[in-house]
């Protein structure tokens, strides 16, 4: 076996699995934080309650994600991460400012608990636009100049919209009675931005790179591609479809839109991934360029074998163990 081959190809999908487990999991938590801004204080209690158990080990993939990054990929690691150096920040003040409000907005007097409110709001949104901003840097390879810049405001609304979505779809999963009409609301406006971003990204990717133009649109790669757009519209129209049955019989398959909404991230993922792969700046470093030596990469490899799977286990675990609705919030 080439393990200078390899290792790097294994690393890259550790690497890109995470990041996809932290989009869909985190993703519905940041997306519950920034609709609360929408909610009443009852409310807000038990969407609260339903990511509960959850949202705190949902940001252990973001941390294996980057940490595979600069362990495995250093150089591109120091390319990445130096031109994204400001909403890099803002992003960890986000998580900062949701992780302390989340705890305070319980413990702190009653008159302070809407400012807390507020502050995991606040932090929430952030977080999610600051990831957008970094995604549409990113899949420009960090152009810069006015169209780029817009490019990335509308990804960051888009992916905040998307994450709303996925929040929303959870939500209405963990809630019942007025709540859980609202979320249906919440999701049927958040999925037409979600669609827009997909659509922005898909539009944007074959129109930064000659390559990419022609993975996508020589024959025959047109017609083996093609199930994953026409999958990502059904998964879109579907979700549309029940979310209208929802909002009018109450009892109609609250999970589905979930798995539907679950679906187009990953479906979006997937033909974003297939357009950059092998590269981890556009045509600029490819995986094999920016990969650490072959026997660090075995070395390390050593540790993901055991703590991939364990973080895994855990998260399995932990969801099968907290699911079912929710109820009210308690730290007693």
């Amino acid at each position: 076996m080439d393990l200078d081959y390899w290792l790097p190809l294994v690393f890259m999908g550790l690497m890109g699995l995470a990041m996809l487990i932290y989009v869909v999991l985190d993703g519905y938590d940041l997306g519950v934080g920034i609709l609360m801004a929408d909610a009443d204080d009852e409310q807000k209690d038990m969407m609260v309650a339903s990511i509960g158990p959850f949202w705190d080990a949902n940001e252990t993939w973001l941390v294996l994600g980057v940490g595979l990054l600069l362990v495995a990929f250093p150089h591109a690691h120091g390319v990445i991460l130096t031109a994204l150096y400001l909403p890099v920040a803002l992003m960890l003040a986000g998580l900062i400012l949701r992780g302390v409000a989340f705890d305070f907005r319980v413990k702190a007097l009653a008159s302070h608990k809407p400012l807390w409110n507020r502050a995991f709001v606040a932090g929430s949104l952030l977080t999610a636009l600051a990831q957008g901003w970094m995604l549409g840097r990113y899949i420009l390879g960090f152009d810069t100049g006015w169209a780029a810049t817009a490019f990335a405001g509308l990804i960051a609304v888009c992916l905040a919209a998307g994450y709303a979505l996925l929040g929303a779809c959870w939500v209405l999963m963990k809630s019942s009675g007025k709540l859980k009409s609202k979320s249906v609301r919440w999701a049927r406006k958040a999925l037409w931005g979600t669609g827009l971003g997909i659509a922005a990204v898909s539009l944007a990717t074959p129109l930064v790179s000659a390559r990419i133009f022609e993975r996508w649109f020589d024959w025959p790669q047109l017609l083996w591609l093609a199930p994953i757009p026409l999958a990502a519209g059904a998964a879109f129209l579907a979700c549309d479809r029940i979310l209208a049955r929802l909002d009018r019989e109450r009892g109609y398959g609250s999970w589905k839109p979930f798995v539907l909404a679950v679906a187009l991230f990953v479906l979006a993922f997937a033909g974003l991934g297939y357009s950059l792969f092998p590269y981890l700046v556009v045509d600029r470093i490819d995986l094999w360029q920016a990969a650490s030596a072959t026997s660090s990469l075995a070395f390390i490899g050593v540790g993901a074998a055991f703590a991939v799977p364990a973080i895994l286990a855990y998260t399995v675990w932990s969801y099968k163990v907290f699911w079912g609705k929710s109820q009210a919030l308690s730290y007693d």
